[in-house]
């Protein structure tokens, strides 16, 4: 058995923090060396709803919304082997990067997912502590669609399932002592890897409807899993 240890309430403002994060520099609001158009705001309106917004500003950024743990009164972190389960509605419009992620200290970083409408079909699945990652392709992939995402956080090999299927299984892990902080966040693309928003585009959003966290009891073991099928 596990229980529910997180289970995301995006107005709660004791839960997570909007508008800044030390994965940017400074903590924001811009983050231009990564390619990024964002400036980041407090607002509700971009985040607390759980409909993730950016919106074009006359300096040519982008006002988005980013919610993290980090920095917030209860301070939530992911562990090794803790469950992350999520629903997201992928966004449509080019230049959208959409992302479920964590953080802490400058790394301990792996992506439930990111997205980019320029590549409909594709998620990108990366566990950034050991470096592995999948550019995961599939059908039910596509943008405007709702996702179902399953993320293993095991000490020697992360897991993802994507609608009920295995995506990767990455042999790689985040070591028996991880832990960081959760961050869900819409980017805008600066163009240097993925297109950046059409001149009349002036907005665009993702949605998150649900995410949670379960924790195995300490004598619980999820079981080793097959890999036969899947790239590393």
């Amino acid at each position: 058995m596990s229980d529910v240890v997180f289970t995301a309430d995006f107005t709660s403002t004791r839960q997570w923090v909007a508008g800044r994060s030390w994965a940017y520099p400074d903590g924001g609001p811009v983050n231009p060396d990564d390619n990024k158009l964002d400036h980041l705001v407090a607002d509700p309106a971009y985040s607390r709803t759980g409909t993730f917004r950016a919106t074009r500003r006359p300096d040519g950024n982008w006002n988005a919304g980013l919610l993290t743990t980090e920095g917030s009164a209860e301070g939530f972190m992911v562990r090794t082997g803790d469950v992350l389960e999520t629903r997201v509605r992928l966004p449509t419009e080019t230049g959208a990067w959409p992302a479920v992620w964590t953080w802490r200290d400058g790394g301990q970083e792996v992506d439930v997912f990111e997205y980019h409408p320029d590549n409909p079909d594709l998620l990108e699945l990366s566990n950034h502590v050991r470096d592995s990652h999948r550019y995961y392709r599939d059908e039910s992939v596509r943008p405007g669609a709702w996702i179902d995402l399953v993320v293993e956080f095991g000490a020697h090999r992360v897991v993802w399932w994507v609608n009920g299927t295995r995506a990767f299984a990455d042999r790689r892990g985040v070591g028996r002592s991880w832990h960081a902080f959760l961050i869900v966040n819409l980017s805008v693309c600066a163009g240097r890897y993925h297109p950046e928003p059409l001149p009349d585009v002036s907005e665009m959003d993702f949605e998150v409807a649900r995410l949670r966290v379960r924790r195995p009891e300490p004598d619980e073991s999820f079981p080793v899993m097959e890999d036969v099928g899947l790239i590393d």
